[in-house]
């Protein structure tokens, strides 16, 4: 009987355990995110750090800024640098200059990077492959339409050496959301698009749109002359795409993107190719159910690299330098958080056979616990990356001494 009740008694403890009871964000439906890492300052620099392949690293911050979004680099090697407030900076040999670079168009903003519905105003800067002959220089942003519509635009401008003039829009979405742009091996400019119905190739939401450099749609887009789809559509069903560059071997354009809790994904893009979202995916929703019933990508375009649980990946570059030998065709990209945690965004580096299958990763900057928005290499042969924090900073990441 001492024995019966002994089995009972823990039976009983068994079927009264139960899990925390996660507070949920009621507008956004989405559990409310700790805070016991959030909210660090830039620890002093210069510091350096061991790395995975044998090679100590100094990381160094080159300028002070809010939140830098995107950065672009000018054949005299001033670099260009947006705030996710709507102002453009620039950075001569070192020195951030206190006034924002005029002509500008005017964007929309709201609340802090990472909270629940922030909206960006400048997201990414891009310049014109034949820059040096033509000036040319092109901004994905928020454009304000009224007091309560808001979307994306794709603007271009002429650089004077000082400022930018004649900026127009050449292409306005009818959707909000965020987006990045990159021009490929051929001129087009490839940007990236969130927003509703991504499995429909009639809106702009959720794609990756292709554009000749004067906002003209290419005759080569996979949709172009089709009823019932709209020119500008290069590739659908993403989620949120954060990145997007050239292989600088193949000229395939590779684009990261944003799954819900896990699932982040690496994609090479596909001319009319479906990437899934939201039929499939790896990750879970944010209440805990898979996002689809059975993980996984069949019938769609697969991802090369994918992330359980989620890094919030975003910028994208291939590291083709000699500064850091080690990393010599490695794929960096920026993370904003890990398992949905504030405070645990690093950088990402992945290691590559000579077939682009992925064999190792290695995470950096992991100390800092700052949102890491983008990263590029920069015409010096170091890695520069940003900070995507109210006292934010571009870093640059160098050989140590």
């Amino acid at each position: 009987m001492k024995i019966r009740a002994g089995v009972l008694t823990l039976f009983t403890v068994t079927l009264t355990f139960a899990q925390q009871n996660v507070p949920f964000d009621k507008q956004f439906n989405i559990p409310i995110a700790p805070t016991g890492l959030a909210g660090r300052k830039l620890p002093k620099m210069p510091m350096e750090f061991d790395t995975a392949e044998g090679m100590r690293i100094r990381v160094v911050a080159v300028a002070r800024l809010e939140y830098p979004s995107s950065e672009a680099f000018l054949p005299d090697g001033a670099m260009l640098v947006t705030e996710r407030s709507g102002q453009l900076r620039i950075i001569r040999n070192g020195v951030l200059d206190p006034k924002p670079v005029a002509g500008t168009p005017p964007s929309y903003w709201a609340a802090e990077s990472g909270a629940p519905g922030a909206v960006h105003g400048y997201m990414d800067i891009a310049l014109h492959p034949r820059f040096a002959q033509n000036g040319f220089i092109y901004l994905a942003y928020t454009k304000p339409i009224d007091d309560k519509k808001r979307v994306v635009a794709l603007a271009r401008g002429h650089w004077d050496g000082h400022g930018i003039t004649d900026m127009k829009d050449i292409f306005v979405s009818d959707q909000a959301g965020t987006s990045r742009i990159a021009f490929g091996r051929d001129g087009t400019l490839f940007m990236t698009t969130t927003g509703t119905d991504p499995q429909d190739p009639n809106t702009s939401g959720g794609k990756v749109l292709r554009f000749n450099d004067d906002g003209s749609i290419p005759k080569d887009n996979p949709f172009a002359g089709q009823a019932g789809k709209r020119a500008e559509v290069y590739t659908l069903g993403h989620r949120s795409a954060l990145g997007i560059a050239m292989h600088p071997g193949t000229g395939e354009m590779w684009e990261t993107e944003n799954g819900p809790n896990g699932g982040d994904e690496i994609n090479i893009l596909k001319p009319g190719a479906n990437y899934g979202w939201p039929l499939v995916s790896y990750g879970r929703t944010y209440q805990g159910p898979w996002q689809s019933e059975r993980p996984g990508h069949a019938g769609f375009e697969p991802p090369v690299v994918i992330w359980v649980p989620a890094i919030a990946v975003s910028g994208i570059t291939f590291y083709t330098g000699d500064k850091l030998p080690k990393w010599k065709g490695d794929v960096f990209v920026g993370s904003l958080r890990t398992g949905e945690i504030p405070g645990t965004g690093h950088l990402e580096r992945i290691l590559f056979n000579q077939k682009m299958e992925e064999l190792r990763r290695e995470s950096l900057l992991t100390e800092l616990r700052q949102r890491i928005r983008d990263v590029r290499q920069g015409p010096d042969g170091y890695l520069y990356v940003l900070t995507d924090e109210k006292e934010g900073a571009v870093l640059r990441i160098e050989p140590a001494q």
